[in-house]
Formats: structure tokens, C-alpha cells, sequence
């Protein structure tokens, strides 16, 4: 028997190629592409392709192509059957195992989605052509919402009239229909009502784009409903398996590395008007491990941001607790917490696109520092309470499933309880001494350089151009104008030669007036030295080196200020100083 294609389909739809592949080859980032060494074959250039957004690989050196099911039989030696199995495994997702029963399932699934799609579809249209539908209109209007929201989201009204209930029950089954929990049986009236009525509408799709279940807002506050109802859970929707919008913001982890974790329908709206589009909710439940763990397939950074207020904060703690169990060393989460009143979208539409990007940036907290800071709040000088609170790190740290990032939060949770405790934890601080960098003169070329920073390297490399080819800079002067070096050494030497060579109209560098051993060093870790030597005479190709090591230096100087300013911005909240960043950022986005 064949698999079902939206089986399948959901399995593509799940895992990225780039993920898969990424288990058996090393790939870099090249664009929209990934790039890395053939697994069909030895080779020393990378000539092996991989793009997520189409869906497959290709090898250019052996002409092998193909999706996430034929890697997998290639690589692996599989049969189709096994690929499935495996990627399913990989993908979350139940093995499919041909039966009857299975059969049954698939054809009501088929039923369940056909009557979501005519359900929301339907109320989706008359929200704009309804005369009763008014006061929902009202209610997105104020909320500040345009027709390319609704239209986007699909937002819908169901008003209390019968016609569709009608039609509906005409075309499916009783117990078709029961199944998608969109009405419920009245016992007192004796008839099928609906659930969403009087309610604007939220359909949740699931990670292929059909509707599945619906968050209904009731329109007049009353004491007596809930303000936000979900679906109740089918065996086709489970809250703590899906989130809202993810089937639009999967297709965004392309170019986007990091996912805003919201708390409601609204606030995903909001955020994605204001262009921030990059957010899912959870579906009124404590976040799941399931829900990281789908994230975790698409992106590299969770932020979470919950409201602004005690029951925001309270939701954030449990999400902590639940998500760290998923904490991989390539993967990060956070928590961004709003000022006080605030939620997403109430933020996102005062202050806008921007300055939440910064605001993000600034204040958003590492799981595991979340968490530490959040325990220690009711630390006090007890033996208990510090046992208590030890204990309870422990504990979570021993959650969490990769046993890398168990190990080092571990060790970051107790070097903080050391620090606060420092009488009674002197047995472990010497254990957990930081290794001090080797002093000898017999250190390795190696480990020399792993002691450099990517800034020393550039400058080296800018101060080997200027010392290799002193008569190209002497009539491209200009080039090197308002340079400014970082590491003090390396800005003494810069000066030193700027001043004795007078602009470089002569430059006899045997007679600086430096230490020697500056030089030298310039000459030891100069990383473009190797291209260099190869293009001497190549003026033109040792301009465009020069040009580019200093748009990288200002750059470098950029990203400095913007760091300070982005720092002084966390604290101050201040307008001018996002004023001053916004323009900052253009300027870096122009070199």
C-alpha cells in the first residue's frame, strides 16, 4: 500500500532538508543555500547544495538529486518504508501502519478538514457581507486591524443565525460533524448548537495551512462565558502540538533565525501588522515541550514574550520550567518581559516595528539566567533555603534532555550559587576554576591565535597591506582616511607609520620608531598575508582587499556604539537614544 501523500506532505512540511542533511554533512550558509562536501563522493571543494525553500539537494559532482526521502535512501542504505519511518520518527510525528483502522482515519480526516475549510470559509465572508456582523467589525476596526489583517488571518464572525448549520448538517454526517467540535449537543434544547456563535473567529491551521480548529472572542464582555474558547481537543487537534500562524511564520526560517512565542491570537495580528512577522501563539495551555520541540525544527532562537503583568510572568515561569527540557547546544531560548500594562501588540503598535526589535535585543533573558534570577528572589542566609534552592536547580537542570547543555547549565547554576554562597562552596570553585591562558614562549602557533579576537585578525591584516604595499596606499591615501584601530598595539604601529612615513610619501620602515616585535606580529597573523603574496602586483584586487577590511573596521566601530547604545537604551527607554540607534543601524545597513 502507498502512503498517504498529506502524510507525507506533513513530514516535508515538518522538517527542514537543511535539517537532515545537517546530521550527515557539514553545511555552511552560502545565501539562500547551504553548501558542503559531497557524501557521494571524496572531494575537497564543496560541491554539494542544499535549499530549503525548494526542497532539495543537488550534487554538482555527481549529479545526485533529490528531497528529504531520497537523502535519507542514499545515505542511509534505507528502502522507501524505512525513510518514511525514520523522517517520521524525526518529524514528531506516529509511524503509519496501513491498517483498516488507519484507513477509516484518513477518510475522516479527509471529512474533518473539508468541514473546517467550509466553516471558515463561510464565516469568513460574512464578516464583510452580513448586516449583523457589525459590531465584530467594529471590534477589529478599534482594535486597530485592516482588511489585510482579516483577510490574511482569516478572521471570521459567526452570528447566531442558522443557515449554514443547516447546509452544513444536510452535507455531512452527524457524527462527522460532532467530531470537529464546532457544535455541541443541547440536552435541554434538544438540538446541535454552535459553539463560536456570537464569537469572532481565529482559525488555527495546521502546519500545512488547513484549518483545524477555531479561538472564538466573545464580543460583549460577560461574567457568565469566557472571554477566549478554544476547539475542545479532537483526535485530530491538540492544543499542545500546534501553534497559531506557524504554517504562514515556517516559511520565514529561511531568512529569519529567531521566533517570537506570543500568548494570543491578538497579539500575533498586531505584531504582524506592524510587520513584525515572525510570531506564534500558543493555544491558552501551558507552553509544551512539543510546541519547542516543533519551533526547534525551523528556528534557532525562541523568544518568548508574554504579558507585561503578574499572570504574564507566572505563564513565562512555566514555560521555562516546561521548554528547557529541549534546550539543545545549537538552540536558544529566551524571555522578554514587556513594561508593566503592556502586551505584544499593545507594545508593537505604540512604540513600533523598530523599536521593539531593539527592545528585544536588549532585554531579552537566556532560559537558564530567567530562571536562576527568578529562585533566587526567595534566597535568604538559611541553610535550608540555600539547600532548598540548590536542590531545585539540580532538579531542573536534570530535565533537560541533551546531556552537553545539561552539563553546562548545571555547572553555570552551581557557579552562581557559589558566588552567593562563597564560605561553603569553596570545594567546588576549585574544581571549576577557569583555565588561565598559557604564558610560554613554547605555545604553539595554534593556540596563539585562538587567543586573538576577530578584531586583532582584521587589524593585522589592514596594517600587512599598508606595510606590503606602502606606494599603492601613498596614491589611494583617501582609502584609510578616519580608520580607527582598536587594539592598542596595533594603533600605536598605525599612528607611528602614518607619522613617520608623513602620509607615506616615504616610507623606509626599516627606521620606525616602534618595537620591532609590533611588526612582526602583524606579519605572524595576517590572515589575508596568503592572498596577498599571490596578488602583489594586482593592484586592483589589493584596493578591493583594502576597502573591504575597512568597511569591516568601521563596521566594527559601529556595531560598538550600537552595543553601548543599545545598553544605555535597556536601561533609559528613552526616544532620543532610539533615535539615535535607528540612524546608527541605517548607517551600519549602507557599509
Amino acid at each position: 500500500m502507498k502512503y498517504p501523500k498529506e502524510y507525507l506532505q506533513e513530514i516535508k512540511t515538518r522538517l527542514k532538508i537543511s535539517t537532515v542533511v545537517s546530521k550527515t554533512v557539514s553545511l555552511k550558509k552560502r545565501g539562500k543555500e547551504y553548501v558542503g562536501l559531497s557524501p557521494f563522493k571524496t572531494e575537497k571543494t564543496p560541491s554539494f547544495t542544499v535549499n530549503d525553500e525548494k526542497e532539495f539537494y543537488h550534487c554538482f559532482s555527481t549529479a545526485e538529486h533529490g528531497n528529504i526521502f531520497d537523502f535519507v535512501m542514499k545515505t542511509q542504505n534505507f528502502k522507501f518504508g524505512e525513510s518514511v519511518k525514520y523522517l517520521a520518527n524525526l518529524a514528531g510525528m506516529r509511524p503509519y501502519t496501513f491498517s483498516k483502522e488507519d484507513q477509516i482515519r484518513e477518510e475522516k480526516w479527509s471529512k474533518y478538514k473539508l468541514i473546517y475549510a467550509k466553516y471558515v470559509e463561510f464565516y469568513h465572508k460574512d464578516l464583510f457581507k452580513n448586516p449583523v456582523a457589525k459590531n465584530a467589525k467594529d471590534y477589529l476596526k478599534n482594535r486597530g486591524l485592516t482588511i489585510d489583517e482579516v483577510k490574511k488571518f482569516k478572521i471570521g464572525y459567526v452570528s447566531n443565525e442558522e443557515n449554514f448549520k443547516e447546509d452544513i448538517f444536510k452535507e455531512f454526517s452527524e457524527s462527522e460533524i460532532k467530531d470537529t467540535g464546532l457544535f455541541y449537543f443541547d440536552e435541554n434544547k434538544k438540538k446541535y448548537v454552535d459553539r463560536f456563535r456570537d464569537r469572532v473567529i481565529f482559525p488555527i491551521n495546521n502546519i500545512s495551512g488547513d484549518p483545524i480548529a477555531l479561538g472564538g472572542r466573545i464580543l460583549n464582555d460577560n461574567k457568565y462565558l469566557a472571554k477566549y474558547i478554544n476547539s475542545p481537543e479532537t483526535p485530530f487537534f491538540k492544543k499542545g502540538s500546534n501553534l497559531y500562524n506557524l504554517d504562514l511564520t515556517r516559511k520565514l526560517s529561511n531568512t529569519i533565525n529567531n521566533i517570537y512565542l506570543v500568548e494570543g491570537y491578538m497579539d500575533v495580528v498586531g505584531l504582524s501588522k506592524n510587520k513584525v512577522d515572525n510570531v506564534v501563539a500558543n493555544l491558552g495551555t501551558s507552553l509544551t515541550t512539543r510546541q519547542i520541540f516543533t519551533l526547534n525544527q525551523f528556528f534557532q532562537h525562541i523568544i518568548v514574550c508574554f504579558d507585561g503583568d503578574d499572570s504574564g510572568y507566572k505563564a513565562a515561569l512555566r514555560a521555562a520550567e516546561n521548554s528547557i527540557i529541549e534546550l539543545k547546544p545549537e538552540k536558544e531560548i529566551s524571555f522578554l518581559f514587556l513594561p508593566d500594562n503592556h502586551d505584544p501588540d499593545s507594545f508593537v503598535n505604540e512604540k513600533g516595528k523598530e523599536f521593539f526589535e531593539v527592545f528585544s535585543k536588549s532585554n531579552s533573558v537566556p532560559i537558564h539566567k530567567f530562571l536562576f534570577n527568578h529562585y533566587s528572589k526567595d534566597l535568604d542566609k538559611s541553610p535550608s533555603s540555600r539547600a532548598i534552592f540548590e536542590k531545585k536547580l539540580r532538579l531542573i537542570s536534570s530535565t533537560i534532555k541533551d546531556e552537553f547543555i545539561k552539563k553546562y547549565v548545571l555547572e553555570y547554576f552551581l557557579e552562581k550559587v557559589s558566588e552567593l554562597t562563597p564560605n561553603t562552596n569553596l570545594k567546588y570553585k576549585k574544581n571549576y576554576l577557569k583555565p588561565t591562558r598559557s604564558l610560554k614562549s613554547t605555545q604553539n602557533y595554534y593556540n596563539e591565535t585562538k587567543s586573538l579576537k576577530a578584531i586583532d585578525i582584521k587589524e593585522f591584516s589592514f596594517l600587512y597591506v599598508l606595510l606590503k604595499r606602502p606606494d599603492l596606499i601613498r596614491d589611494n591615501i583617501n582609502l584609510i582616511e578616519n580608520v580607527k584601530l582598536f587594539t592598542s598595539e596595533n594603533k600605536l604601529l598605525f599612528e607611528e607609520i602614518i607619522n613617520q612615513t608623513n602620509n607615506f610619501e616615504n616610507y623606509d620602515f626599516e627606521n620606525l620608531n616602534v618595537d620591532m616585535n609590533l611588526i612582526d606580529r602583524v606579519y605572524k597573523y595576517a590572515s589575508i598575508k596568503h592572498i596577498l603574496v599571490k596578488n602583489l602586483k594586482d593592484d586592483q584586487k589589493i584596493l578591493e582587499i583594502l576597502s573591504e577590511l575597512v568597511r569591516d573596521l568601521k563596521n566594527y566601530e559601529l556595531e560598538l556604539r550600537i552595543t553601548d547604545l543599545e545598553s544605555r537604551f535597556s536601561k533609559d527607554l528613552s526616544e532620543a537614544t532610539f533615535n539615535e540607534l535607528k540612524e546608527l543601524k541605517k548607517q551600519q545597513k549602507i557599509n
